[in-house]
């Protein structure tokens, strides 16, 4: 599975873990998160968010 890292704050989505704060199930990849999801540390939205490799 892919990680996310979002460009405003550097949060990294792992969903190996999900987002409990958000009901998001653990295993959920980043493309089946809801579109209104949005970062739980600077609330920014999931267009706000990259790919990343190697974490």
């Amino acid at each position: 599975m892919d990680y996310y890292m979002c460009l405003m704050c550097g949060y990294i989505y792992d969903p190996e873990i999900g987002d409990p704060t958000q009901s998001i199930a653990l295993g959920t990849s980043f493309e089946n998160v809801p579109e209104d999801w949005v970062c739980p540390l600077c609330y920014v939205d999931k267009t706000e968010f990259e790919r990343v490799d190697g974490i």
